[in-house]
C-alpha cells in the first residue's frame, strides 16, 4: 500500500528520472517504483537533481496486476513510464482503475491510444478518474499550439509537424521499432482513421526557423488523431515528426524494413524479443543530460478552415524535460482538484492548453508562441 499520493513507475528510466525531478521541484512526495530496486536506488542518487531534498520512497514491484494494485492503493495518481505501453500497460491501467488513481503516460503509440479509449475511457469516467496517455513533448506541446490555432472559429483541418534535437532514449527507440514494425498508423480523414501508406518512406517538410528542408515520418500515426476525433471543430489531422539529425532520420526505415523482414513469421513474444535485440543495437546506452543549446524543439500547427488560416509555432528546449515537467504538473494538478474531463482525455482537455503552456514557459522550456492568421 503506498504512503505516498504519487507513483512514478519505471522511475529508473530516462524519462521517469525527469519526472521526479520535477517531483521534487513541486514539492510532492513520490514513490519510485519498478521492477529493480538496485536500479531504482542508484538512478535516484545519481540521477535525479536535488533528490536529497525530495520525499520519496523507492519500491520494488512484480508487473502483475495484483502486485501494482497492492502498491497503489492508498495513492492517488500513477505517472507511468514503462514502454512499449501496448505491451506492458495493460496491468498498469488495470492496477490503477482497481486502486482508484489517475494515470498518465508519455505513450506515443497510436494503437495503444485507441484501445484505451475503447476499452478504458468509460470506466475510469464512472470513477471520476483520468485516463491521459500521451502525455510529453511530442504530443502535448503540439496539441497545445493545436488548441491555440483552434481558438479562431471555422478551422477544422491541422496539419502538424514535430521536430527535435537529440536522439530517443533506450526505451524510446525499442517502442518506436516495435510500434513501427508490428502497428498501423492513422490520419484523420473527415473524422475517420485513414491509414499511412507503409512503404512511403520519408518526407520532406519545410520546418518554421531554418532554411534547410527536414525529413519526416508518420511516426506511428501519434496522438493527435485520436485527440481530436472526439473534437467537433476537426474533421482532418496529419502529423509528421522527426529529429533535426538527418543521418538517424536517413536511417529509420531501413532499419524498420531489416527488422521486418527478419522477424517475419515469428510468433508475438519471439517478435518482440528480436524488436527489442533490434532496438538495443540501435540504442543501448542511456543518452546524456539535455543541453538547451543542443536539444531543441519546434512544433508547428498550420491550421485552415474554407475561409480561414492560422498557423501557430512553438520554439522549445529539451524535450524529455517538458516531458517530465508536464506529468509533474499533471499529479500537482490532480491532487488539489477534479481534471477538467474526467476518463479518456488529452493533457489540453484535462489541464487545460494555456496553463499547460503557463507551466512550460515558467519553466523555460518553450518561448511564447508565434501565431499569423491569414487576413
Amino acid at each position: 500500500m503506498s504512503k505516498k499520493p504519487v507513483v512514478v513507475y519505471g522511475a529508473s528510466g530516462y524519462t521517469g528520472r525527469l519526472v521526479c525531478e520535477y517531483l521534487r521541484e513541486y514539492n510532492i512526495p513520490f514513490i519510485a517504483a519498478g521492477r529493480s530496486a538496485e536500479k531504482l536506488e542508484a538512478a535516484m542518487k545519481s540521477n535525479v537533481a536535488g533528490i536529497e531534498t525530495a520525499s520519496y520512497e523507492v519500491v520494488e514491484v512484480a508487473h502483475s496486476v495484483k502486485a501494482l494494485t497492492e502498491l497503489f492503493t492508498g495513492a492517488s495518481v500513477v505517472l507511468n513510464t514503462v514502454g512499449p505501453f501496448a505491451k506492458f500497460g495493460p496491468e498498469v491501467v488495470q492496477a490503477c482503475l482497481a486502486a482508484k488513481c489517475h494515470y498518465t503516460d508519455t505513450t506515443g503509440e497510436q494503437d495503444w491510444l485507441i484501445t484505451l479509449e475503447q476499452e478504458w475511457g468509460a470506466k475510469f469516467a464512472e470513477k471520476g478518474l483520468l485516463l491521459s496517455p500521451g502525455l510529453a513533448q511530442m504530443y502535448t506541446t503540439g496539441e497545445i499550439a493545436a488548441q491555440l490555432c483552434l481558438e479562431t472559429p471555422g478551422l477544422d483541418t491541422l496539419d502538424i509537424a514535430v521536430f527535435w534535437g537529440g536522439s530517443p532514449t533506450i526505451a524510446s527507440t525499442q517502442t518506436i521499432l516495435v510500434n513501427a514494425a508490428t502497428s498501423k498508423a492513422f490520419y484523420l480523414e473527415q473524422n475517420e482513421y485513414k491509414e499511412w501508406q507503409p512503404d512511403a518512406g520519408l518526407y520532406q517538410l519545410a520546418i518554421p526557423g531554418q532554411h534547410e528542408m527536414a525529413l519526416a515520418l508518420p511516426w506511428g500515426g501519434t496522438s493527435h488523431p485520436v485527440w481530436f476525433k472526439r473534437d467537433p471543430r476537426v474533421a482532418n489531422v496529419k502529423v509528421l515528426g522527426g529529429v533535426f539529425n538527418k543521418p538517424l532520420m536517413l536511417g529509420v526505415p531501413q532499419i524498420v524494413a531489416a527488422a521486418l523482414k527478419a522477424t517475419e513469421g515469428m510468433n508475438e513474444q519471439d517478435r518482440y524479443e528480436a524488436l527489442a535485440k533490434t532496438a538495443a543495437s540501435v540504442m543501448s546506452t542511456m543518452p546524456p543530460r539535455e543541453n538547451p543549446r543542443i536539444n531543441k524543439s519546434v512544433d508547428s500547427v498550420h491550421a485552415s478552415g474554407p475561409l480561414g488560416r492560422v498557423h501557430c509555432v512553438i520554439f522549445g528546449n529539451c524535450n524529455y524535460k517538458q516531458t517530465g515537467l508536464l506529468n509533474a504538473y499533471a499529479a500537482a494538478s490532480l491532487l488539489q482538484q477534479p481534471p477538467r474531463r474526467a476518463g479518456f482525455a488529452s493533457g489540453c482537455q484535462a489541464f487545460g492548453h494555456h496553463e499547460l503552456l503557463g507551466v512550460l514557459r515558467s519553466f523555460g522550456l518553450v518561448q511564447e508562441p508565434v501565431i499569423t492568421r491569414a487576413s
